[in-house]
């Protein structure tokens, strides 16, 4: 004969547990109950959702207790006392007895200490809160904690930053459909939270972050504060013990318009504060920025890539700067259309192609190459320039700007973007490797990286892309890709990814098992997710957590823009050097004729 067990005022047995919270349950003894899962019965009056987070306690014999929390991972309801599917109108009519019972299923996330023994049917579990919801959810062993936004019950939900800044691992991935998933929306909230909440400490300040912009132009505003920014909102930002405001140190920078001979930045929505970003003639031989012309993944796999790295090395060996242009074999170049259409003379020249291309290659693969190249001229001509200034500042360099650098590509053709993405990353992650720390931070955003680094092929910007994910945690380079598609991403940059996150997913997609992470339910739920909800995923919490994260504090477009800041109504060129004429290298004032 076992004892009784008293019970208390509300249904619930009183185990004699302290618990974290309300009791809203007992674990079943209809279903097999293991130490990493097992279901709940929801005691009448109560009810439990997913991604509640639960905690209950089993005695054992001569050791402590062992304390087992989880988070609800499937929740349903059926009638107990039914056998056909027609005895539902009988008990909604009272003619037929039968109780309604609703189960959840638990997915543990915590035992402790850790002794893997299952709970006991009937069990209590009780709600999680306060400290008990931040030790199921390991919050208390985060050291750093970032916040990510709100979880379902309200509460603030944390993102460990040693798998963020690679302390312990490092960059990002975000998927979802594009316009719904809010990935670059998240994206920027994510910075500006690590920026923002002192999670970096005193490296902060030095901190960087590049954002490629490739949609319209809703990034060039993160300066701006959001004009429909509301009480309620700002409370959010509170409660996450976050200001609402915009970044406050913002440097935008976007391509010369086509065919204007001044550099303007092609923008329309913003007029202050943007800066045009072109490289000089100069700097595409000496740097050898060819192969980026040739970035196209289906471009590594054709023979012509022998010819793209002899004609890169040929100009770099023999191009001299010559008034803003270069001089090639004594001819002077002032325009990208003139270096392409000098290349291509010196291909179809019998007595200079073995020079440009070597010995070995044949006719056929130089015409190839030569085709792409003149095929290029309309795309990048604004971009490779010898009739401005080269004292004028052009450069994307994040070391000398702001702490947040947008680039702007998206009035650019694609092979224009691929150019500038492929480069910019290029210097950066050169600039970061001669450094040789990993302090400051950079932050990477990038946005269709299926595009940039797809599963299939190769290219250069997706060898950069892959040294970044595989080696850039040492050297301080943290990428956050974002995509539709995580399936057509290379696998390895995909599982260099401490963090994963997921918003709304298309169906075929959500069955590909690169989203094995996600439960089933969490499967299912990413059909239907709303903008502004996402799971992420984090090495140290076994289930990956919902979340909400707030309205953007800055502008996101145009209409939203509130009052321009007094630091971005001068750009860098409106601070640079007036007297920087076409041609200029710079020198001391020894140099200048008066």
């Amino acid at each position: 004969m076992t004892d009784s067990v008293p019970i208390a005022d509300d249904g619930i047995a009183d185990d004699g547990f302290d618990g974290p919270g309300e009791g809203v349950g007992r674990v079943l003894g209809t279903a097999d109950a293991t130490p990493l899962q097992f279901w709940t019965a929801v005691s009448p009056g109560s009810y439990l959702q997913l991604d509640d987070v639960v905690v209950t306690r089993r005695e054992l014999p001569d050791r402590e207790p062992v304390t087992i929390a989880g988070v609800v991972t499937q929740v349903r309801a059926r009638h107990e006392g039914a056998q056909f599917d027609s005895d539902v109108f009988a008990i909604a009519d009272g003619t037929l007895p039968a109780q309604v019972q609703e189960a959840a299923e638990v997915t543990t996330t915590r035992v402790d200490p850790e002794f893997y023994v299952p709970p006991t049917p009937g069990a209590v579990v009780h709600r999680a809160e306060g400290d008990a919801r931040a030790r199921a959810l390991h919050f208390d062993r985060m050291e750093r904690r970032i916040p990510m936004g709100m979880g379902r019950d309200g509460v603030p939900v944390y993102l460990n930053a040693d798998f963020l800044d690679g302390t312990r691992g490092a960059h990002v991935s975000i998927s979802g459909i594009s316009g719904v998933a809010t990935k670059t929306s998240f994206a920027t909230f994510l910075l500006y939270s690590v920026f923002r909440s002192g999670v970096l400490g005193g490296d902060a300040v030095n901190a960087k972050a590049l954002i490629f912009n490739v949609k319209g132009e809703d990034l060039l505003f993160l300066d701006h504060p959001n004009a429909r920014l509301d009480d309620a909102t700002r409370a959010g930002y509170a409660r996450l013990g976050l200001d609402a405001g915009a970044f406050p140190d913002v440097r935008v920078y976007a391509p010369p318009r086509v065919g204007d001979s001044s550099g303007t930045p092609d923008v329309s929505s913003r007029l202050t504060g943007v800066d045009s970003f072109y490289w000089t003639l100069s700097e595409f031989c000496a740097d050898r920025l060819l192969p980026y012309v040739f970035a196209d993944a289906d471009d590594e796999r054709q023979q012509y890539t022998m010819v793209v790295h002899s004609v890169a090395a040929h100009l770099a060996r023999y191009a001299q700067p010559a008034d803003g242009g270069v001089s090639v074999d004594g001819v002077r170049l002032g325009s990208y259309a003139d270096l392409v259409d000098h290349v291509v003379a010196q291909l179809n020249d019998d007595e200079t192609r073995g020079d440009w291309a070597g010995s070995a290659v044949g006719l056929g693969t130089v015409n190839a190459f030569a085709r792409r190249l003149i095929g290029s001229k309309k795309d990048l001509g604004r971009l490779i320039r010898g009739d401005l200034a080269t004292r004028r500042p052009h450069s994307i360099n994040t070391a000398e700007s702001a702490q947040v650098t947008v680039v702007d590509l998206h009035n650019l053709p694609d092979r224009a973007q691929r150019f500038v993405v492929g480069v910019t990353l290029k210097s950066e992650f050169e600039r970061k490797e001669k450094a040789g720390t990993a302090k400051p931070l950079l932050f990477v955003v990038l946005d269709e990286l299926n595009k940039y680094a797809p599963r299939e092929g190769s290219s250069p910007i997706k060898e950069v892309l892959l040294d970044i994910a595989e080696r850039g945690r040492s050297l301080g380079v943290i990428l956050v890709g974002a995509q539709q598609t995580a399936s057509e991403v290379e696998r390895r940059i995909v599982t260099n990814s401490a963090i994963r996150v997921v918003g709304r997913l298309d169906p075929a997609e959500a069955s590909r098992p690169e989203y094995g992470f996600l439960p089933p339910a969490q499967r299912q739920r990413a059909l239907l997710a709303k903008p502004g909800t996402m799971f992420v995923n984090q090495p140290d919490i076994p289930v990956p957590l919902c979340l909400e994260f707030p309205f953007p504090a800055w502008a996101t477009r145009v209409s939203e823009a509130g009052r321009v800041p007094s630091q971005t109504l001068r750009s860098i060129t409106g601070a640079a050097d007036p007297f920087a004429v076409v041609g200029s290298a710079g020198g001391a004032d020894d140099d200048i004729p008066f």
